[in-house]
């Protein structure tokens, strides 16, 4: 079983080989419980993002890894695999600036309150 760290860097070689466009990994261990990392990357057509996908999930079974679902091949826009603690979302570049994770994911990690130190006992 892969770590985290070589799970992400398995998918963005996987993405890679495909000639995927603006490759982005965010860290969001602090964030969500859900998954440690959202890797987000855009396809120029449905043909590439399909062809995306179909990469990333071969090379990492290759690798011995459980992809546990894939959402949005219909229409080919948007497709996120979902590797457990890391997220692949493959978006066309419209869909991709519409949606904005990027920005979308700084805003929360601005937003979430820090944790108030625990009052020392007496």
């Amino acid at each position: 079983m892969l770590t985290t760290e070589e799970k992400t860097l398995a998918v963005v070689a996987a993405l890679e080989d495909v000639k995927a466009n603006n490759i982005n990994v965010i860290d969001t261990s602090k964030l969500s419980t859900m998954f440690e990392r959202m890797v987000i990357a855009s396809a120029n057509s449905t043909r590439q993002t399909k062809a995306l996908a179909d990469n990333v999930v071969v090379k990492l079974k290759e690798r011995g890894e459980t992809v546990l679902g894939r959402e949005g091949e219909e229409s080919g826009e948007w497709i996120l695999v979902d590797l457990g603690e890391v997220l692949v979302h493959i978006m066309q570049p419209a869909i991709r600036d519409y949606y904005n994770l990027e920005e979308l994911w700084s805003k929360a990690q601005a937003a979430r309150p820090k944790l108030a130190p625990a009052p020392k006992q007496a």
